[in-house]
């Protein structure tokens, strides 16, 4: 009983945020700079990880940059160079513990430690809208998603219970983009999503620090339908969604 009483006491609280954020819909939001700032960013060599260096790049930032593809890497930093940018490159493979440390070695304010003492820095946590809802015959990558979503939000928590304000988190989870990671993708959301498409929204995160980042939009309306709709309609409604991609090997798909 008294915690329903809390619950109505905060009620007047509700209102006012709600309120509050409805208002900053309309409200451009003041990006930061980041020139000068150590900017680490991983699986450079490629995809969303380049073109996502190339933006850093821009905006000055001093980079770090880590993949396990060596000639990748190499054309990653010299695109960043030619945009005016210092850049430092290390072959990484990332799933290798002691690589990571390592290399980490050879960098500065690298990691959470040292951006909890200065009380500075930006953690960026690229995982997927797989990492919200879930996808059949992805079992592996989903799972993997929803434990990158679950460090974002445990991170972030945790930040704010010791008071740490200056270090900021952002999580990315887009739909399904075009980088040949999923071949032939689709679904009534709409086409797979260009790599350039994402890193606009990404960079626009992470400078008006926004903690998460759906892609389309659309995906986060979905994350709470799933939350409080029937699990009947939530299966007509995933149907409808029709989500398609190439058969996965060790599965055997039904003939459409």
């Amino acid at each position: 009983m008294k915690f329903l009483l809390d619950l109505l006491l905060l009620l007047p609280l509700l209102i006012v945020c709600c309120l509050e954020s409805f208002v900053k819909l309309f409200i451009p939001k003041r990006r930061k700079s980041v020139a000068g700032e150590i900017v680490l960013i991983t699986g450079a060599g490629h995809g969303i990880g380049r073109l996502t260096a190339y933006e850093f790049a821009k905006l000055k930032g001093k980079l770090v940059l880590w993949d396990i593809n060596k000639h990748g890497l190499e054309e990653t930093a010299a695109k960043c160079k030619g945009l005016g940018a210092k850049v430092y490159t290390f072959v990484v493979d990332c799933s290798n513990r002691e690589d990571i440390y390592s290399s980490a070695k050879k960098t500065t304010k690298a990691f959470l430690s040292a951006m909890m003492k200065n009380n500075h820095g930006h953690i960026v946590t690229v995982a997927s809208a797989g990492g919200h809802v879930s996808v059949p015959f992805l079992l592996a990558y989903c799972s993997s998603k929803f434990a990158a979503v679950g460090f974002h939000k445990t991170l972030t928590d945790e930040l704010a219970a010791l008071q740490i304000t200056g270090v900021k988190t952002t999580c990315l989870c887009p739909n399904f983009v075009n980088t040949g990671f999923i071949k032939n993708p689709s679904t009534s959301l709409g086409p797979a999503l260009e790599p350039e498409e994402v890193v606009n929204r990404l960079m626009n995160g992470i400078l008006t620090e926004q903690k998460m980042i759906f892609v389309p939009s659309s995906i986060a309306f979905l994350t709470i339908l799933e939350r409080i709709l029937p699990e009947r309609f939530l299966a007509v409604l995933k149907r409808k969604i029709n989500i398609k991609f190439d058969a996965v090997i060790g599965y055997k798909m039904k003939p459409q």
